[in-house]
This record gives structure tokens, C-alpha cells and sequence, in this order.
């Protein structure tokens, strides 16, 4: 297999531009051309002021300012690129599907065969085509069969490297991999040869023992299943957060004791308002659709329970509050803190924060929101497709009059009833909450989603305070 000296990645998103921004860091002597159809994308990605980049990410943009121009480029160029390469990452979205067969839980596959597609008509030597994106067990066969059919006296080697990010930490989940999963068709010596140059990019700077190969569909289903186990960890601690609070147990204790167990660990036991992000909820309801369709129902309502815990738990917040103050929420202020998914990041896709303002919505409160890095019609943009995807009673003009984006935390909480922290960003612990209770109509509720806050400080201030999975 020929040296790689020139990579292109079709995608610009959350996945491609960070892991190109990496590879083009950590070899210098690979030209990486990162692609998209989206205009303004690339241009955020092109932009001089590096704090404009489209995503944000802890350490991302010292590694885009490192290498691009030098070997890292963006660009709407995407069918030069592609005939420049001789590795192409498929890196584009494939969300839950919204209609016709598999709706609501098979993942959508349409960009995937628009890409498959453009890459066959515009080959004329070989390529080694590589699924970066999270996809259904064997949807390497469809690549396979659509660039074989389509490319003419081309040959195609087909490679599944999922990702296994954590937003927030991408890029230190990039430098310091724990495993880096390539699979290929381990029976041909093109096609292990193919696997060796991949493994060549990352071994410049990750140990060769972290390179796992396996054949392409162990690696396909092992990208599903690793997000299931994260997601089931989460909805096991958050059901038990629920009884926690009838029998005023604590749930951070209780974690802690089990977490200390060498077998069970402590990770993702941390109870929250429930987990969220492009991933989690997309990848299990995916492996549910599959489980059906192969007959395995058992397993399919299995992993749909996991699901089902993260909307009661959501749902469950949502209604706390309101039950709180008085059995209706209609014409109070509820200030947000924080709407992203989780912290360090701007992603919203899938946050609590959004399926949590919806409950509040319907009995029409006022929601206030305040998040450091989401940006205004980001907010309104969640809310709108949320809304008119589940067929919620609220129009488009009722959310923009209820619904408030703030540059001060400060602001979005004066003369609120209550203030629901939804997201863990840590300067939420650093504010003067006797100046946030002072502004507050009383009495000042506090709802904990994330459990970062000093509870008995808060309460000692006057604030009524309710936290996920203790005994209040």
C-alpha cells in the first residue's frame, strides 16, 4: 500500500473537524483537506479569529492554529478533494430517522449514500474509503456494493474506524486514545494492508498496542455497543436517583459506595436531569431497530428500557418543578442555567435542557436561559424542532415570546421564581448566590439537575432547594 500523503474528510462537523485537526497536527507531512457542503461552516472553520470557530472545544483551537495552512485546509471544494485523496473519512450525519419505515429508531443513511455515491462518480485510481460516522452493523456491505458498482476500474477498501469521543474532551480523547478501533477485511491481504495504513497515521502518536484491529462488523457494532453501556450506566444510577428520593437515601453517596467496587468502577454513575448529546440516545435506539429486525425482541426491549429511564427522568425534573411552585409554572419565570449537554461544549443536540423547557412550556412559563457558550437562535432552534416533532400545543411565535436567551446569568435570574440548572458548568459554582437570591421572587427555588451546588450554602441563604436523588 502506497504511503499516505493526502487524506480528505467529507464532513465538517463535531466528528471530522476536530480528529482531522489532530491527525493534520501530528503528521505534518499529510495534506488533510476537510470538506462540506455548508458554506458558512467552512467559513467559521477558515475564520482569522479563532474564537469564531464553529465548534467548541477544550484545545481545539491551538491545534487548528498549529496546522492549518500548513497541511490542515477546509473547504466546499469537495469533489477536487476527493480526487486528490487517497483516503477519504466519511464523517457526515446520520440522525435517528424522522418517517417511512424504521421512523423514530433506525438510523438515516441517506447522506452516507449521497457521499458513497459522489465518491464513485469521482475516483479514477484507488481509494481506501473510511466510516468515521456511527452506523448500523453491515452498513460497510452498502458502501461496498454502491462504490463497486458505480466506480469503474477502481478498487475500493473499505474501513469502519469509529469514534469514540467524549465533547468537552475531544481533543485529549485524541491525543491520549485509549483505543483506537480499525476494522477491515481481515481475510485478503489488500484488505490488511489497507488496516496497515491507517494504523501508520495513528501510530505517529498513539503506541501500537491501542490500535485494535478486528474484522469490519465487529468494529460497526462495537461503536453501538460501548455508547449503550455508557448510556445504561447512566439510566441505572438516575432510576435509582428517583427512589433515593422517597427514602431520603443520598445518590451521591450510594455511587460512591458502589463506584468503589473494582468490578463496577465509578464512572458514569453521576445522577443528573439525564444524559443527552448526537450519540447516546441515537445509537441505542438504532441497535434497538436492529435487535427487531433480526426477531431479537427480548434484547430489543432490553436496551429500550435504557431510553425510556432518560425520558422519565427528564420528564420527572420538569414536573418536580412545577409541583414545587404550587402545581403551575403559567406566567412564572424559570431561569435556566446552562442548556448545552453537558459542559465545555456549544453542542445542543439531544440536551435535557431542551425536552425540560418543553414540559414547561406546555403550561406556558416564561424560560429564561442563560449558557455561556449556546448561542441565542441555537436555543430557539432546539425548542422549534423539538416542539413540532412531538406535536407539542405551542407555536413558533409562542416559543420566541416565552422563551429568553441572556449574556448574564445575573439578568436571566432577576424576579425568577426558580432556577433550574441544567448544565454542570463549573463557573455556575463560582456565582454569589446571595446576590442571585436577593433578586428572586420569594420564595426562591433552586433545582439541582446536575448536583454541583453546595445545598446546605444554599439553603442556609434562604433558597428552597430540591437536587436530583436526595431526600429533601
Amino acid at each position: 500500500m502506497t504511503k499516505i500523503t493526502n487524506i480528505c474528510c467529507i464532513g465538517a462537523g463535531y466528528v471530522g473537524g476536530p480528529t482531522m485537526a489532530v491527525i493534520a497536527q501530528k503528521c505534518p507531512e499529510i495534506t488533510v483537506n476537510v470538506v462540506d457542503i455548508n458554506e458558512q461552516r467552512i467559513a467559521d472553520w477558515n475564520d482569522e479569529n479563532m474564537d469564531n470557530l464553529p465548534i467548541y472545544e477544550p484545545g481545539l483551537k491551538e491545534v487548528v492554529e498549529e496546522a492549518r495552512g500548513r497541511n490542515l485546509f477546509f473547504s466546499t471544494e469537495i469533489d477536487k478533494c476527493i480526487d486528490e485523496a487517497q483516503m477519504i473519512f466519511i464523517s457526515v450525519n446520520t440522525p435517528t430517522k424522522t418517517y417511512g419505515k424504521g421512523k423514530g429508531m433506525a438510523a438515516d443513511l441517506k447522506y452516507i449514500e449521497l457521499c458513497t455515491r459522489q465518491i464513485a462518480r469521482v475516483s479514477k485510481d484507488d481509494k481506501i474509503v473510511i466510516e468515521k460516522s456511527t452506523l448500523p452493523v453491515r452498513t460497510a456491505q452498502v458502501v461496498r456494493s454502491i462504490l463497486d458498482n458505480i466506480g469503474s476500474d477502481v478498487n475500493f477498501h473499505i474501513l469502519s474506524n469509529p469514534e469514540f469521543l467524549a465533547e468537552g474532551t475531544a481533543i485529549d480523547d485524541l491525543h491520549n486514545a485509549d483505543r483506537m478501533l480499525i476494522g477491515g477485511d481481515t481475510s485478503t491481504d489488500e484488505g490488511r494492508a489497507a488496516m496497515e495504513a491507517l494504523v501508520d497515521v495513528y501510530a505517529h502518536w498513539l503506541p501500537k498496542d491501542r490500535l485494535l484491529k478486528t474484522n469490519v462488523w465487529s468494529s460497526e457494532l462495537s461503536k453501538l455497543t460501548a455508547n449503550a453501556f455508557l448510556a445504561q450506566r447512566i439510566s441505572s444510577i438516575n432510576a435509582l436517583s428517583a427512589l433515593c428520593e422517597k427514602t431520603e437515601a443520598d445518590i451521591d453517596e450510594v455511587a460512591r459506595a458502589i463506584g468503589s467496587d473494582s468490578r463496577i468502577g465509578p464512572k458514569f454513575l453521576k445522577s443528573s436531569v439525564g444524559f443527552g448529546g448526537s450519540c447516546f440516545q441515537k445509537d441505542i435506539l438504532n441497535l434497538v431497530y436492529i435487535c427487531r429486525s433480526q426477531g431479537l425482541q427480548e434484547v430489543a426491549d432490553y436496551w429500550e428500557q435504557v431510553i425510556i429511564i432518560n425520558d422519565y427522568q427528564k420528564r420527572r425534573f420538569a414536573e418536580n418543578i412545577i409541583n414545587k411552585l404550587y402545581n403551575t409554572v403559567s406566567g412564572k419565570k424559570i431561569a435556566f442555567m446552562g442548556w448545552a449537554f453537558k459542559k465545555d461544549t456549544n453542542d445542543t443536540r439531544e440536551t435535557a435542557a431542551m425536552y425540560v423547557a418543553s414540559h414547561l412550556l406546555d403550561d406556558r412559563a416564561e424560560i429564561h436561559v442563560y449558557d455561556p457558550k449556546v448561542k441565542p437562535e441555537q436555543v430557539y432552534s432546539d425548542l422549534i424542532y423539538l416542539t413540532e416533532s412531538q406535536y407539542h400545543d405551542i407555536t413558533e411565535e409562542q416559543i420566541r415570546e416565552l422563551v429568553h436567551v441572556h449574556s448574564d446569568p445575573y439578568e436571566a435570574a432577576n424576579n425568577a421564581h426558580a432556577v433550574a440548572v441544567l448544565t454542570e458548568w463549573d463557573e455556575f459554582t463560582t456565582y454569589d448566590w446571595k446576590k442571585l437570591f436577593k433578586g428572586m421572587i420569594k420564595p426562591a427555588f433552586i433545582f439541582d439537575g446536575r448536583n454541583i451546588l453546595d445545598h446546605t450554602e444554599l439553603k442556609n441563604l434562604g433558597w428552597n432547594v430540591y437536587a436530583i436523588g436526595k431526600g429533601n
